[in-house]
């Protein structure tokens, strides 16, 4: 093999990766962008296993081992801390000595960033400047797929958030109800659904107008959302029609004094801003509430088969003289459950009404 007879100024510029050893196996010089890896060490005069540890395709720890494998693909470690490992070629140079040109292989992106490397810093027919672009752009739209997945996910979020709410009031609307409890009756969990008409409604529409009925219902989703706890469902079903899903609770007692607050809270008058005057609106609600319970039997269509049976026990409240709430299945009569209604109500005979 013909021994290279190159100045250092062509050298450094064909190989910024080389180091220039002289017949006993000592450095004479180094390329820039090697000097730049080397941390600025005093490199030369120094043996070349001072510097490098070549362990592939055999250890070599002197000059003539190292010119035997002229020509092949050497695996070169740096020596010190940093320990990266390197691609190598070495040849005769014309003085006795050798030339080892290093590359980083594929440890390039990183060796550019740790040693803050530019294109400056190889060769001008490098293909590691190629490798560097297509790695950035890979970069670039694998960050770019990442933002369209990232608002792709946001997109659909919203617009199942949007399926699932009640646009007037933004409380959770039928689709969200049917969803709900079909995943507790799955579960089998326990809970109670209620279902709230508002009484005289249709008149503040008559007397106020279709805004104000829109701002009653307003505040009146405000209102349960009060009265209820965060991981209770508190929907609109349509027109002045609300559910509650009460998450974990089946005991009638709690459930009659949450539907006897509901009540007393929404007979409150309502001040609302119409016709160029502030006007009270005034509303009650009927209530009627079903349960589940662990264990119990669920029809195929279960929760639609609730929402029948809430209905049922809301209209028995409705037929009771409203402003009522009852229980499906009515309870067995007894002193002091016999009729359900809010407390300091009374029906026109001067007595509880509903069941």
């Amino acid at each position: 093999m013909t021994p290279l007879v190159l100045p250092q100024a062509t050298l450094d510029a064909l190989c910024p990766m080389h180091a220039r050893l002289d017949s006993s196996g000592h450095v004479l010089g180094v390329g820039p962008t090697l000097q730049r890896v080397l941390l600025g060490e005093a490199s030369c005069r120094l043996h070349f296993s001072d510097l490098f540890e070549i362990f592939r395709p055999r250890h070599v720890t002197g000059l003539e081992d190292l010119l035997s494998l002229a020509g092949r693909r050497l695996q070169v470690r740096l020596a010190g801390p940093r320990r990266e490992t390197l691609r190598g070629l070495a040849m005769p140079d014309a003085s006795g000595g050798a030339i080892l040109d290093l590359s980083f292989g594929l440890g390039l992106v990183e060796a550019v960033r740790d040693h803050a490397l530019t294109s400056s810093d190889f060769a001008a027919t490098d293909l590691a400047i190629d490798m560097l672009y297509l790695v950035e752009a890979k970069s670039a739209a694998m960050e770019a797929s990442r933002m369209l997945n990232r608002r792709l996910q946001g997109a659909m979020l919203e617009a199942e958030e949007r399926a699932f709410t009640d646009p007037l009031t933004g409380l959770r609307n039928r689709r969200a109800v049917t969803r709900t409890l079909t995943d507790l009756l799955r579960r089998d969990a326990a809970f109670a659904l209620m279902h709230l008409d508002l009484d005289f409604f249709k008149q503040v529409n008559d007397t106020l107008g279709h805004g104000a009925g829109d701002r009653v219902l307003e505040a009146v989703a405000g209102l349960m959302r009060e009265l209820t706890r965060e991981g209770d469902t508190v929907a609109r079903i349509g027109g002045d029609e609300f559910v509650i899903i009460v998450a974990g609770v089946t005991e009638r007692q709690r459930l009659a004094e949450l539907a006897a607050r509901l009540i007393a809270r929404l007979e409150a008058p309502i001040e609302l801003q119409a016709q160029g005057a502030v006007r009270p609106a005034r509303v009650s609600a009927s209530i009627g509430i079903a349960l589940h319970r662990p264990g119990a039997a669920v029809s195929p269509s279960g929760a639609e088969t609730l929402l029948e049976e809430s209905d049922i026990a809301l209209y028995d409240a409705k037929r009771a003289g409203r402003g009522r709430y009852a229980f499906y299945p009515p309870p067995e009569p007894s002193v002091g459950e016999e009729r359900c209604r809010a407390p300091g109500r009374r029906d026109d005979a001067g007595e509880g009404s509903a069941r």
